[in-house]
């Protein structure tokens, strides 16, 4: 994968992501109905945006590591091993940070 295509897809996917984690910062900052089974309900969607809020924060972690590679020279090379990831791998997902190998040991 060329680096050009690699930071498009990153950038383009960043821009995805920053909104949708505004949009659950709103939501869970809202106060708590007063009404029980309203609060209940409220209650059980909370945890799940903040599941949704969790992961689009990991992901979000992982594309600025991986436009910091970019930026530093070292994308593209494994962050445990240092052998080179896949092109494959690195299409699929811009933001690996390991190789196939290194991460199937991390499972």
């Amino acid at each position: 994968m060329k680096h050009s295509s690699a930071r498009k897809k990153l950038t383009a996917r960043l821009e995805e992501l920053l909104p949708q984690i505004g949009k659950i910062e709103a939501h869970l900052s809202n106060p708590l109905e007063k009404d029980s089974q309203e609060r209940s309900l409220q209650i059980e969607n909370d945890e799940v945006l903040g599941a949704l809020d969790e992961a689009a924060r990991k992901e979000l972690r992982q594309i600025r590591g991986a436009l910091q590679r970019l930026d530093d020279g070292t994308y593209g090379a494994c962050d445990r091993c240092g052998e080179t990831i896949s092109t494959g791998r690195l299409e699929a997902l811009p933001s690996a940070e390991l190789c196939i190998e290194c991460a199937e040991a991390e499972s």
